[in-house]
């Protein structure tokens, strides 16, 4: 693909899918700062590896394929072994600065802090099915599971989920 196409279509597509992108960054790792640098690294990676995309899914589903990658490869490198008891326990790399908090709102906040308790699995699932709204095929490419996967991991990460916030203190008849 010639470099001027390439440009445009990371422009478009960073246009499009950048905020997105951060948010689920975001919620995996829990710093704005470090998930801005992260939706960078994003739209790099896809940007250098433009060729191998072969359209077998959409854009966004790539971006978010990517975002996942260089989140967990972020995860990894940062404290490896605070990496693996993260995914495992869901412990909360840091919560968000007052001024966050109050601008995320009362509920998204619970809603934030208790996905941050949860194993990575559970809280990719959530994001991508959702918060983001994939579809189930959509959420399988990314993660690179078969569709019973998905299902599968959605149900038992919403209960969960749901244990988490009544842990917590929430108590409202949609959760």
């Amino acid at each position: 693909m010639e470099e001027k196409m390439k440009k445009q279509k990371i422009k478009e597509w960073y246009q499009e899918y950048s905020e997105s992108i951060y948010r689920f960054i975001l919620m995996m790792i829990g710093d704005h700062d470090q998930a801005k640098d992260l939706t960078q690294d994003t739209f790099l990676k896809a940007y250098n590896s433009m060729e191998y995309f072969q359209k077998r899914t959409s854009d966004k589903n790539w971006l978010y394929y990517i975002a996942r990658n260089v989140t967990i490869d972020f995860m990894r490198k940062r404290k490896p072994i605070r990496s693996m008891i993260e995914s495992i326990y869901g412990i909360p790399s840091k919560d968000p600065s007052p001024e966050k908090i109050i601008q995320l709102g009362e509920e998204e906040e619970q809603l934030y802090r208790a996905l941050r308790h949860l194993k990575r699995s559970y809280r990719e699932v959530i994001i991508l099915r959702k918060i983001k709204g994939l579809s189930i095929q959509e959420t399988a490419e990314v993660l690179e599971w078969n569709e019973s996967k998905v299902k599968n991991t959605l149900s038992r990460a919403l209960k969960a989920l749901r244990s988490q916030l009544l842990k917590e203190g929430y108590n409202h008849e949609t959760t």
